[in-house]
């Protein structure tokens, strides 16, 4: 297994770099001037240029691309435009504060998933099968930010249990992590319930069941452990998804991680910052589809890695 992670490692490298190379000069096509925009509406052209020449934007675009790429081998992101401050400096407790929304988010949402298609499994075209169903199908049919002001005129403004906005604390972090993994739970629910289902149809199951296996022991030690390996690879695409998903939770419930940054990034054409997010997702993407098909060797012995 240690073989195949090496390999693994290895073989995303080519993938980080075109990347690297797809973003660098795709943000430079985006409309506006940074300098324009950093030097201020009442700065003169003189302005604008002294900006430029600061910031090292007037040097030759494949002079820029391999002084970033020299940067980046030396664990030099650049400095953002936008701040004046190393952007990897800025880039840590937004991480952080990221990583521990989508952590929980996909922890609340797994747990809540995985037992609401195992409940709906057992009682396939039952009145709990049709409940759990339609609490999902809800789940994916309504949009984050729709979740989140709802929440927000919910418990915030009318019960005034739980703050709107900001990080730091755990109360900070219910409101977002519930409005991220809504989404999230549903499509865990279905794929729970289908694969477990589907698995449930298989001969050993029902030489089982004749043995007198109780039903318990059949759903969990024989249908449930066989029927994960599904659901393990969409709770890892999906927390994949999670980390560059954010975007519009931050934004709702002004939360300071990686999404709201890349927002003012954006907005001001700050290159560095853009590039190494974007560097970041993919990175993190990688390393998470990478766990999974470790875990899958886990879950199942029978699976060889190589």
């Amino acid at each position: 297994m240690f073989r195949y992670i090496i390999k693994r490692l290895i073989g995303m490298l080519p993938t980080l770099c075109l990347i690297t190379i797809f973003v660098f000069f795709f943000v430079r096509m985006l409309p506006g001037d940074p300098a324009r925009m950093l030097a201020g509406p009442d700065a003169t052209l003189e302005d604008v240029e002294n900006t430029r020449r600061n910031l090292g934007l007037d040097k030759p675009i494949l002079v820029q691309f391999f002084n970033y790429i020299g940067g980046i081998l030396r664990g030099d992101f650049g400095i953002s435009l936008r701040t004046k401050q190393p952007v990897s400096a800025e880039l840590g407790m937004r991480f952080r504060n990221t990583f521990v929304l989508a952590l929980t988010a996909i922890a609340w949402s797994s747990f809540l998933g995985i037992t609401v298609g195992i409940w709906s499994a057992r009682h396939r075209s039952k009145w709990q099968d049709y409940a759990g169903m339609t609490w999902a199908v809800s789940g994916i049919s309504m949009p984050n930010f729709w979740v989140g002001f709802i929440l927000i005129m919910l418990f915030s403004v009318r019960l005034r249990w739980l703050p709107t906005t900001g990080a730091g604390s755990f109360r900070n972090l219910i409101l977002p992590a519930i409005t991220l993994g809504t989404n999230i739970f549903a499509v865990i629910a279905r794929f729970t319930r289908s694969s477990l289902l589907e698995v449930l149809k298989a001969d050993y199951i029902r030489t089982a069941r004749a043995k007198g296996v109780p039903e318990r022991l059949v759903i969990w030690r024989h249908g449930f452990r066989n029927s994960m390996i599904s659901v393990v690879t969409v709770m890892g695409l999906q927390f994949g998804f999670l980390l560059g998903g954010s975007v519009v939770v931050e934004i709702v419930f002004a939360y300071p991680g990686l999404g709201s940054l890349l927002v003012e990034s954006v907005g001001y054409r700050d290159y560095p910052a853009i590039q190494t997010l974007v560097l970041i997702f993919a990175f993190t993407f990688i390393m998470v589809n990478l766990i999974v098909d470790v875990l899958y060797a886990v879950i199942n012995p029978e699976i060889r890695l190589g």
